[in-house]
């Protein structure tokens, strides 16, 4: 995927089409309630991200305390914090993906498009590589349980009489 196209979308158009709808909507219901408008989301979007980011660490901690990878919540956490940015900037099409990130319902379903997505090209990249190493849960895994030995090891002082191998050059 190219990213000149996406910061160009981001910085260039998203914010011709927020001052086009702005200005369309103050000719419509006047300045001050569309400022008002703006300013409504913004104290609304604070409100719930304070809320959906306490519940969304709340079942991230359980999920780590229970033994879980907790994927849904940190890729959640990110989309609030999106979200919450989105909706401090003034506009009204940032206001709605602001709150697109911030609605559970939604939120649940990007964020599981995107672990869909990103799990999709971590298992195609992983196939051909590593030959091993995978463990029953799917997860590469460098140090399965397989490779662990126990045992005793005793250190043993070098007798200076032996000539080591690098030595061996010194004399000649």
């Amino acid at each position: 995927m190219r990213t000149f196209p996406i910061f160009f979308v981001l910085f260039l158009v998203i914010p011709i089409i927020e001052i086009y709808l702005l200005i369309k909507v103050g000719e419509e219901i006047g300045a001050l309630l569309t400022i008002f408008f703006v300013v409504l989301t913004a104290v609304i979007g604070a409100g719930l991200l304070r809320q959906q980011g306490l519940s969304t660490l709340a079942r991230f901690q359980q999920n780590l305390s229970s033994g879980k990878i907790p994927a849904q919540e940190m890729v959640e956490g990110i989309l609030l914090a999106v979200g919450g940015a989105l909706l401090m900037t003034p506009g009204f099409v940032t206001d709605t993906m602001g709150f697109l990130c911030l609605l559970p319902f939604s939120r649940k379903f990007i964020a599981g498009n995107i672990i869909k997505r990103s799990s999709a090209k971590f298992t195609a990249g992983m196939s051909g590589g590593f030959g091993g190493g995978m463990g029953r849960a799917g997860g590469f895994h460098p140090h399965k349980d397989d490779d662990v030995y126990e045992g005793e090891f005793t250190e043993v002082e070098k007798d200076p009489r032996v000539i080591s191998p690098s030595k061996k050059s010194d004399f000649k």
